[in-house]
């Protein structure tokens, strides 16, 4: 397989996902205006950027433009629509028995604090 084909596929939903999280997408109730961007393109993209890292300006061509994307994820953000999915997927990975809850934890990393932030004086 070619390495390009694989770096597009790398951060991208497959089919299976795709079914899983697209219904909570919230769907376009305009009648008149621009076409709605594909969902599926842009939520690709929005991976892209939060496993890659990087700013939303590298965002490759593929994914269109990356006002689009960000405006997608703003949106979506501020809605709560990735809190749905994820409650969504939670019901639905856990009834069909592929969550193991004894392994189930939230990230405990941590980061070293500045010395500002446990109360210590400023250097003068």
């Amino acid at each position: 397989m070619d390495k390009e084909v694989c770096a597009m596929e790398r951060h991208e939903v497959t089919d299976e996902q795709w079914a899983m999280i697209e219904p909570w997408l919230p769907k376009s109730k305009a009648k008149t205006g621009r076409p709605r961007s594909d969902l599926r393109q842009m939520l690709n993209g929005l991976m892209w950027i939060l496993t890659a890292g990087t700013p939303w300006r590298d965002l490759p061509e593929r994914f269109g433009p990356w006002q689009t994307v960000y405006g997608y994820f703003k949106t979506w953000r501020a809605g709560g629509v990735f809190d749905s999915i994820l409650d969504a997927l939670h019901v639905q990975l856990d009834k069909d028995g592929k969550i193991d809850w004894d392994l189930w934890c939230i990230d405990g990393t941590s980061i070293r604090g500045t010395r500002a932030a446990a109360g210590a004086g400023k250097k003068l």
